[in-house]
């Protein structure tokens, strides 16, 4: 588009939207279909298309226009869309951003991108075959994303003889789904994306049919009042400090207005002041509104950090640290209750942790089911626990302050996406107790340091049997000692759990809990258990404090251990007695760096405890400022 035309879009709306729905429904067509009416299309483009067309189209000796916006190589061998693919393009009246997301339930997730930044959905639906369960779900989604404007598009209407029976009888059947899930404005619109009928022109095929083209509809409709309507919310993406002489914090005003001389307030810690100046791209201004980019400079010094949020002192977000949540499952590997991750919200970063899943949605009926784990795609409602307050507000309220991902903390991946639905108010009564006697002065009275001695390795390793010799021999020299272990824990604190994923995250994190009691009186405790996940005994040992933890791996190959079987255990799971039994049925994720790595095979359980005891020896040299005693 030329430089003119972009002018005359200057101080229009821009309308970010989707195409979603299910696969071959033709999202990517109706985006072609837009770009090729528009003329937006330059000559050399539809000489590569018409090319492309040929190698690779699916609608015979005609241009395909779906080529348009699938462009990898990938997706145009398989036919379909498989990433979100942008793309801008603008008429006489607005300026777009339209954002072309997969439609198959495997890439959900990309779906649920795309749709996070956007105003707007249109929703494809095939005439031939109607409201799909892919159709629900996208609807679903862009729900619970805050998405508030949708367009039903029923396409390929011509395959259908433009019936105007079939017309209604979808729009009423996704209506009936749609009813009370807040959506502001819901037009539909019988188009058919190959030919162009009802995109932006209408449709003489269709007298039935009296209301906007999709084109006219996306140029009209108001998106843009409802962000600037909400109170000021102002998340901090950078301290700018380039010297002494200046300080400023910037971002992009997520919502509401603010103006030179207004009032502010950090809203996690409540300190006060008043905006002294505005600066834009270009120069100083005296007010933003949602969505500018800009430095606030403020009247007074007060501590402030990216991740902050200001807000007005009489209309601030709440702050705390555990609220529900619909949280949309992005992961291959499933969401379990008590695991932790990081958390995105806005621009602070901290960990968190799901404590429980009150329910899955099924979204075909909206119907609420019991579940212990939430798996790729699925959508559950969750009570979420944060490490720090956060300042949140409910994302219907709010996208910019309700919103936040879950990202796997040894993956990086991007596991959930969750919007806020309230907070939790709970144990305000309680308060963290500070003791003046610490684990510290407990361990000296014993001439020892705290430690945590934790032993991880498959059923039948021998970590057990390494645990109490290292007891022993700790005992024998006067040492306060406590052993853990995985049946003693399951006969009592633990009994009410199984030996699902789920089970056994929460089965540790209780078990680090009682750990970190242990260390805190100034005992070394030795913890065996198996605890197959990373996860968790990351968790246990961020819990404790590393300086105070060891991990030990107790390395016997599988073979080995089905050799022993000291409990009779693998003898059941062959005789199909187990199920969920870990290293066969179950997986066991071996330490990547654990600190102590016992290799058992050729070795005896004493030669094994010799090395363990001489670690801790050396740490408790350390602790007390002398050399470890000689073994």
């Amino acid at each position: 588009m030329d430089a003119s035309a972009r002018s005359d879009n200057e101080g229009r709306g821009l309308l970010r939207f989707l195409t979603c729905g299910s696969v071959d429904d033709g999202k990517s067509t109706l985006i072609g279909r837009l770009l090729y009416d528009s003329q937006l299309i330059m000559d050399d483009t539809l000489s590569s298309l018409a090319k492309d067309s040929r190698k690779h189209g699916t609608v015979g000796e005609d241009i395909d226009l779906a080529l348009l916006v699938d462009g990898l190589e990938a997706e145009r061998q398989q036919g379909i869309t498989i990433d979100v693919a942008y793309r801008f393009f603008a008429t006489p009246n607005r300026s777009f951003i339209v954002a072309d997301t997969p439609g198959h339930e495997q890439y959900t997730r990309n779906m649920a991108t795309g749709a996070s930044n956007c105003d707007l959905a249109i929703i494809l639906a095939d005439a031939r075959k109607g409201i799909l369960s892919q159709t629900r779900r996208h609807t679903y989604i862009c729900s619970l994303l805050g998405i508030r404007h949708v367009v039903l598009a029923v396409n390929k209407i011509d395959l259908v003889d433009f019936s105007q029976e079939t017309f209604d009888r979808i729009v009423a059947e996704w209506s009936e789904f749609a009813s009370g899930l807040g959506f502001r404005t819901a037009v539909p619109i019988p188009v058919s994306a190959r030919f162009g009928h009802n995109v932006t022109r209408s449709g003489e095929e269709m007298p039935w049919y009296a209301g906007p083209t999709l084109l006219a509809h996306l140029e009209t409709v108001d998106v843009e009042a409802e962000a600037a309507e909400k109170p000021f919310r102002f998340p901090v993406q950078r301290v700018n400090r380039p010297n002494l002489d200046f300080r400023g914090f910037s971002g992009t005003v997520a919502s509401g207005r603010i103006a030179v001389g207004d009032a502010i307030v950090v809203a996690a810690s409540g300190r006060q002041s008043r905006i002294s100046r505005i600066l834009g791209p270009d120069s100083d201004q005296d007010m933003a509104t949602a969505g500018e980019a800009v430095t606030l400079c403020l009247a007074d010094e007060i501590d402030i950090a990216r991740g902050d949020v200001l807000a007005p002192p009489k209309d601030r977000p709440e702050v705390g640290d555990q609220f529900a949540a619909h949280v949309l499952w992005m992961d291959d590997k499933p969401l379990l209750a008590g695991r932790q991750y990081q958390m995105r919200i806005g621009n602070l970063w901290t960990t968190a942790s799901i404590t429980s899943i009150r329910h899955r949605i099924d979204v075909n009926t909206l119907e609420r089911q019991p579940a212990r784990q939430i798996s790729l795609n699925e959508i559950a409602v969750c009570h979420v626990s944060s490490t720090q307050r956060v300042p949140i507000d409910p994302y219907a309220e709010n996208r910019a302050t309700g919103a936040f991902i879950l990202v796997d903390r040894y993956t990086n991946h991007t596991a959930g996406a969750g919007m806020v639905d309230f907070q939790l108010t709970r144990a305000t009564n309680t308060y963290q107790e500070h003791y003046p006697i610490d684990k510290h002065a407990r361990a000296a009275l014993s001439n020892q340091k705290s430690l945590a001695i934790w032993f991880t390795g498959l059923s039948g390793s021998g970590k057990s049997t390494i645990a109490k010799i290292v007891e022993q021999r700790l005992h024998a020299e006067r040492r306060h000692t406590y052993t853990l272990d995985g049946d003693n824990l399951r006969s009592g604190l633990n009994r009410d759990l199984g030996f699902t994923d789920a089970d056994r995250v929460e089965n540790i994190r209780r078990v680090g809990e009682v750990a970190k009691l242990f260390v805190d009186a100034g005992l070394i405790v030795l913890c065996s258990f198996i605890s197959p996940f990373r996860a968790e005994r990351q968790m246990v040992r961020e819990l404790i404090g590393g300086e105070d933890f060891v991990e030990v791996f107790v390395d016997t190959p599988m073979e080995e251990c089905m050799r022993r079987d000291p409990k009779g255990l693998y003898a059941k799971v062959g005789r199909g007695e187990i199920r969920n039994f870990t290293g066969l049925s179950s997986p066991y994720e071996p330490p990547i760096k654990p600190d102590l790595h016992l290799q058992t095979l050729g070795t005896t359980p004493e030669m094994q405890a010799e090395v363990v005891l001489r670690h801790i020896a050396m740490l408790i040299g350390e602790a007390s400022g002398r050399d470890a005693p000689s073994r």
